[in-house]
């Protein structure tokens, strides 16, 4: 675990080193880091809108590099594509999600479900006779042409040539190599790089990668990328900032998708947990565990180089330079947002969620991750808008608004 750290910092500051050359970018390079969670990306929507609010100049991209994982490689792939345009491309951004509808993103249809729940019962009663078992659980076409339709990717390599982007990485989980890969495209200093179980690619995204790194394992089907399937960008994820760091970050803003230092007091339970309940805790040890433990190895490594002055470092040859953080999590807890919520879901899929027991606030957690219905994301982006207006001086310092 130590070497693939001082891997991560040492690419950082490889990275920093050719963007200080003549001719290069200057200035500290800022990341944002935008984590997976499904539906629970809405809230990252209402921190960007208060970060543009906050902001002196509307058009100017704060983030010159945007890592995205699950659904919020399309939040980061969303702001690249009119980062030239920062307010514009976080305003368009909102909207999608504030009239967000399940039907967007997966088919809800009564026969559409009905189709799929036959087909994954008829596998485990009949399975030797099927020849063509069901791929997920859910259909996830609709978001592809929501993709298509509403993103222009060519955007990016007029960010890119602008000066307004200098990087934008999407992180897929590949079931053939059990690799992490993250597809970036950025300027042309930005370098691949290898570690143990991860990779960085450069690529062209697209509508592919997006998809690919959004699919919920056995919820949504897997995405071919050239000569591999992929799936959920958060499966064995083990450092999700390590990408940003690699292309030359030096500040990190990561907006979280669970309460910051998030704990229950543990009770005394009689009853054998539900199926959603087991659900929920598999996707938040998928979405959420690896982000809280990589922040911590950070801040930890970070607390020991402010004991080491930098010159000593220097003649030590120590490779490990410190990278500020600010962290932006939920102060409400999304599961209870969601059980509130839950009841906006079409008829389908309130009988599919309704039979695990996920249509209570035991089952919250897995309704949070599925619920693209208005009510919950526009509560999500409020609430996202709320916490950072809340830390408005120390979110404006941190990024120099």
């Amino acid at each position: 675990m130590g070497d693939d750290l001082t891997g991560q910092a040492q690419a950082g500051s490889e990275a920093n080193d050719r963007t200080s050359g003549p001719g290069l970018r200057k200035a500290p390079l800022t990341a944002l880091i935008l984590t997976g969670g499904g539906a629970r990306a809405a809230y990252q929507v209402g921190v960007l809108l208060a970060v543009a609010k906050l902001s002196s100049n509307r058009h100017h991209n704060p983030f010159p590099i945007l890592c995205g994982t699950s659904a919020g490689a399309i939040n980061a792939a969303s702001v690249a594509c009119l980062a030239d345009n920062f307010g514009k491309a976080v305003s368009i951004l909102a909207g999608v999600w504030r009239d967000m509808r399940v039907h967007d993103i997966y088919r809800a249809d009564t026969l559409g479900v009905g189709l799929s729940g036959m087909r994954w019962l008829s596998q485990l009663a009949f399975g030797w006779l099927i020849r063509n078992p069901p791929n997920s659980l859910l259909d996830n076409s609709p978001l592809r042409d929501l993709l298509t339709r509403h993103l222009d990717f060519n955007g990016i390599d007029r960010s890119i040539a602008k000066g307004a982007l200098h990087a934008v990485s999407i992180s897929a989980s590949g079931y053939e190599s059990g690799e992490n890969i993250s597809f970036f495209q950025a300027h042309a200093d930005a370098q691949p790089w290898r570690r143990v179980q991860r990779l960085g690619i450069r690529a062209r995204i697209g509508v592919e990668h997006l998809v690919a790194s959004s699919a919920i394992p056995f919820i949504f089907p897997a995405t071919r990328i050239h000569r591999e399937y992929f799936g959920d960008g958060s499966m064995r994820q083990l450092a999700p900032i390590s990408p940003a760091i690699h292309l030359g970050a030096e500040r990190v803003l990561i907006i979280g998708a669970s309460r910051k230092n998030e704990h229950q007091e543990r009770q005394r339970v009689d009853s054998h947990p539900s199926l959603a309940q087991i659900a929920g805790h598999a996707m938040s040890s998928i979405f959420l565990d690896s982000l809280a433990v990589d922040i911590e190895r950070m801040q930890r490594i970070n607390q020991t180089l402010a004991t080491i002055p930098p010159e000593q470092r220097a003649q030590s040859g120590i490779p490990l330079r410190p990278i500020k953080t600010l962290v932006i999590a939920p102060s409400e807890r999304l599961d209870r947002i969601a059980a509130d919520h839950a009841s906006a879901l079409p008829w389908s899929i309130k009988a599919l969620l309704g039979g695990v027991g996920a249509m209570n606030r035991h089952g919250g957690a897995l309704t949070s991750y599925l619920l693209f219905e208005r009510p919950y994301t526009r509560a999500l982006i409020d609430l996202g808008y709320a916490d950072t207006m809340d830390r408005a001086t120390e979110v404006g310092d941190f990024l120099q608004l």
